[in-house]
């Protein structure tokens, strides 16, 4: 049995008040368009906080503090055989004042509203495990012809 794998390491944060609001960003990469929460690749030697810390205020402006773990999401890459993770936290810890970025526009949606937006491929399934603490994971891989199986 193989023990070690190649893994590419990324984060996002779910930002909330107390009002019902959830900040999402509008991403541009045509890859994965869509609304999503801010996040993206952890660098190396770079813890995981630290880093989506670092990531959400890069693509928002805002500096956050009190993140909580809420989960993972990973699939593997069949072409080029390595597993893609997604440290997934939340907080309602928040200061400054929102601004956009080359990821893409970011605002501030009721959560009630998230369903009207064009929202990333397979954001819904990842939101339920930002908001339901019985939840930790999303896993799911692809074939090679990237047809997607889900667990």
């Amino acid at each position: 049995m193989k023990k070690i794998e190649n893994a590419i390491f990324t984060n996002m944060c779910m930002i909330y008040d107390n009002k019902g609001n959830i900040l999402v960003q509008n991403r541009k990469n045509p890859n994965w368009p869509g609304i999503t929460f801010p996040g993206g690749h952890i660098e190396s030697n770079e813890s995981f906080v630290a880093s989506t810390i670092r990531e959400v205020k890069e693509e928002t402006g805002l500096d956050v503090t009190n993140l909580k773990l809420c989960g993972i999401k990973q699939f593997t890459d069949p072409i080029n055989n390595y597993r893609y993770l997604v440290i997934y936290y939340k907080t309602n810890n928040f200061s400054g004042e929102i601004i956009n970025s080359e990821e893409g526009e970011v605002f501030w949606i009721n959560r009630n509203e998230l369903e009207n937006y064009q929202l990333a491929d397979g954001f819904l399934d990842m939101i339920k495990i930002f908001e339901d603490d019985n939840l930790s994971e999303n896993y799911y891989y692809f074939d090679e012809s990237w047809k997607r199986i889900d667990y």
